[in-house]
């Protein structure tokens, strides 16, 4: 890690994510706290009811925020009772886009390299106005085989494990997805991903989504980016590691295999920026081979099906 990386102060409001996991949550805290946002909204779930051990739980990993010691404006939404992922993201998302116009956005178990903060900062700013660019992401699933001399590249497929955006952007999104019957019945898919395959896989993920058995927000977020045309920054280098597979965790209590916990790598600055704002086909043909064209679905991929809206 370079000597610049931990003096450097996030200029984004953050937004962090926690629920009922006071030890993944406090190391992810830790990295939030050595970026020293000007502006930190918290989002938390409240505890189940068939889980009496759950409110203590909760109420230890919510005592974790009562240790900014930095100067920082602090605004919380807590859930008293518990409202599950899909409906405690997407509302905790529209409260921060309520409160502020862009955000980075880190939930409990999402741990990111210290450069995450700065290129999620200067993504912000750059394609700020761009309607085209729909998120930013801090993850890259590419394990090498995608090497460039350029600093991102830009992919239709928004990743969560560690994310930016802006309110302009979520203003499309609907966790109902009241679209997407007529989508399907016009075969809006194929315009979108030219390729069979895709088109199943992901008419089987929209259709469960839109009936609401997956129980997660992002699905639907994917939806909402793809109506748009949008696209997603990826970095050349991955920048977060999730660290919250095994016990206690909502969608990852198998473990992960090479998803667990990846390594990350120091993005260097100042950023190479790629000539064109187009979907990198290649990049994106890698992500759907090894998640998205498996009738029959490993464990890593069932895993992945619950975050890679």
């Amino acid at each position: 890690m370079s000597p610049e990386a931990p003096s450097y102060r996030c200029k984004s409001p953050v937004a962090f994510l926690v629920f009922n996991r006071p030890e993944t949550t406090r190391r992810v805290f830790a990295e939030i706290a050595k970026a020293r946002p000007q502006k930190l909204l918290v989002v938390a779930d409240g505890p189940r009811r068939d889980r009496p051990d759950e409110r203590a739980l909760c109420a230890e990993t919510r005592r974790i925020i009562e240790g900014v010691d930095w100067d920082c404006e602090v605004l919380t939404n807590y859930a008293e009772e518990n409202l599950g992922c899909a409906k405690r993201v997407s509302s905790g998302i529209d409260w921060v886009f309520a409160n502020v116009d862009e955000a980075i956005f880190l939930e409990d178990d999402c741990l990111p390299h210290p450069t995450f903060f700065r290129f999620c900062d200067d993504m912000l700013k750059r394609f700020r106005n761009n309607d085209k660019i729909m998120s930013i992401s801090g993850d890259n699933f590419q394990f090498g085989s995608r090497p460039s001399i350029y600093s991102y590249y830009f992919s239709r497929y928004v990743h969560v494990w560690g994310w930016a955006s802006w309110r302009r952007a979520w203003s499309s999104y609907d966790l109902r997805m009241t679209r997407w019957p007529e989508a399907k019945a016009n075969g809006w898919l194929h315009h979108i991903l030219q390729n069979s395959r895709d088109v199943r896989y992901w008419e089987r993920v929209f259709e469960d989504a839109y009936q609401g058995k997956t129980g997660t927000w992002d699905y639907q977020w994917l939806f909402a980016c793809w109506q748009q045309s949008g696209l997603s920054v990826v970095p050349g280098v991955n920048l977060i590691s999730n660290i919250g597979f095994g016990a206690g965790a909502t969608h990852t209590e198998r473990g992960g295999g090479k998803l667990a916990e990846m390594a990350t790598e120091e993005m260097a600055f100042p950023l190479k920026d790629p000539p064109f704002v187009t979907c990198d086909s290649t990049a994106d043909d890698n992500t759907a081979r090894l998640f998205f064209r498996s009738s029959r679905l490993s464990p890593v991929k069932r895993l992945v099906r619950q975050f890679f809206g």
